[in-house]
C-alpha cells in the first residue's frame, strides 16, 4: 500500500509517501514540505499548496491519503489555517476517489511509538528508525501519519465493513399527498 500523508499547515504543509504494508518493511518513497509567503492572501496560499498536493498525486500515486486532524489546543488563527489546508488536501484526493483518513496526533503517535505523549524529537528517531533512514527526516510528522495508516487501514476497515452489516437498513420515507415531488 502506498500512502501519501498530509501534516497541513498554511505556511509548511509536510508530505511523505511511505509504501509498505502491516508488518511488513516500510520504504519512504518521498518526503518535503510545501511552503508558502506568510504575508500573501489566503486564496493564494491555499492555490499553491493545491497545486503542490496535486503534483505529488500525479508523480507519487498514492492508493490512500492520510491528513492530520487538527487539535484544538492551538490559538483559532493556527486551527483555521491548518484545517483550509488540510481541506484542500482532501478536496485534492476526493477528485481522484481516493479514501482519506483523518488521524490525530495521539492516534499516531500511539500507533507509530507507542504511546500517545510523544515529543516531536521521538517521533523523529522512531520515524528514522522504522524506515531504516540514516537521519530524522524532514518531515517526520507526515511519515508518521502514513505509517500510523499502513498500520491501521487494515483494522479501520474491517471495523467499518461491521458497522455497515450492523446497521439495519434505512426505512423508506412514507410519501405523503402534500409532500414536493
Amino acid at each position: 500500500m502506498r500512502v501519501l500523508g498530509v501534516d497541513p499547515g498554511l505556511t509548511r504543509c509536510g508530505l511523505g509517501v511511505v509504501d509498505g504494508a502491516p508488518g511488513g518493511p516500510l520504504t519512504v518513497t518521498a518526503a518535503g514540505v510545501l511552503r508558502t509567503p506568510a504575508d500573501a492572501e489566503i486564496g493564494h496560499r491555499l492555490l499553491l499548496i493545491e497545486r503542490g498536493i496535486e503534483r505529488w498525486l500525479d508523480e507519487h500515486q498514492p492508493e490512500a491519503v492520510a491528513v492530520a486532524r487538527v487539535s484544538g489546543r492551538y490559538n483559532v488563527r493556527t486551527v483555521m489555517g491548518t484545517a483550509q489546508a488540510g481541506a484542500v488536501a482532501i478536496l485534492c484526493a476526493a477528485r481522484r476517489g481516493l479514501p482519506v483518513t483523518w488521524h490525530t496526533s495521539s492516534e499516531v503517535k500511539a500507533a507509530v511509538i507507542g504511546g500517545g505523549g510523544a515529543g516531536k524529537a521521538q517521533v523523529g528517531a522512531t520515524v528514522t528508525r522504522l524506515l531504516r533512514l540514516d537521519a530524522p527526516p524532514e518531515p517526520a510528522d507526515a511519515l508518521a501519519l502514513a505509517i500510523c495508516h499502513i498500520w491501521r487501514a487494515p483494522a479501520l476497515n474491517r471495523l467499518q465493513q461491521a458497522h455497515a452489516v450492523a446497521r439495519p437498513a434505512p426505512a423508506r420515507a412514507r410519501l405523503r399527498k402534500d409532500t414536493i415531488r
